[in-house]
C-alpha cells in the first residue's frame, strides 16, 4: 500500500549538464596532450654511411666514456682536464673532417657521462661520431 502524499518520481539529471562535462573533458584532454616536446642539448652527429674509399681513413681521436672515467686515446683522462686536451690536440686542424672524435661508451655508461662528454668535445670544436657495432659474416669450413 502507498501513502498518501508520497509519490514515485523518476529524477533525471538535465541533458544540459552531460554535454558541458563532456565539453571540460575534451579540453583538459587536449591541454595534457599538447605539451611541448622535451628541450635537451642539440647534438649534430654525423650520418652513419661508409666511405667510398676506405684506403683514406684518417686517425681520429677516440675518447671511451664509461661509469669509471674518460680514456682519451688510451690514457685516462679527468673530465676537468679533457677541454684542454682536446683544445691543444685540435691545434693546427682548421677543417672539421680533421677534427672528429669516436665516442665509445659501454653500455653500464650513465647518461650524464655521455651527455657531459660529447658536450666538452662539441664545445671544444670536434665533430662527433659513434662507433657501432659492424656486421660481420663469418663461414665456418667442414
Amino acid at each position: 500500500m502507498v501513502a498518501r502524499g508520497t509519490s514515485k518520481l523518476l529524477v533525471e539529471p538535465a541533458a544540459v549538464a552531460t554535454g558541458d562535462i563532456a565539453f571540460n573533458l575534451i579540453v583538459f584532454f587536449l591541454v595534457c596532450a599538447s605539451s611541448q616536446p622535451d628541450s635537451g642539448r642539440k647534438q649534430d652527429i654525423p650520418s652513419s654511411q661508409q666511405q667510398a674509399n676506405q684506403e683514406q681513413k684518417q686517425e681520429h681521436t677516440e675518447i671511451l666514456v664509461t661509469k669509471a672515467g674518460i680514456v682519451m686515446n688510451g690514457a685516462a683522462v679527468r673530465s676537468a682536464d679533457l677541454p684542454g686536451r682536446l683544445e691543444t690536440h685540435f691545434k693546427g686542424k682548421p677543417r672539421l673532417e680533421d677534427r672528429v672524435v669516436v665516442i665509445k661508451s659501454r653500455p653500464d655508461t650513465p647518461y650524464q657521462n655521455w651527455i657531459e662528454v660529447t658536450s666538452i668535445v662539441q664545445d671544444a670544436g670536434g665533430s662527433i661520431t659513434i662507433q657501432r657495432e659492424e656486421e660481420q659474416t663469418v663461414t665456418v669450413g667442414n
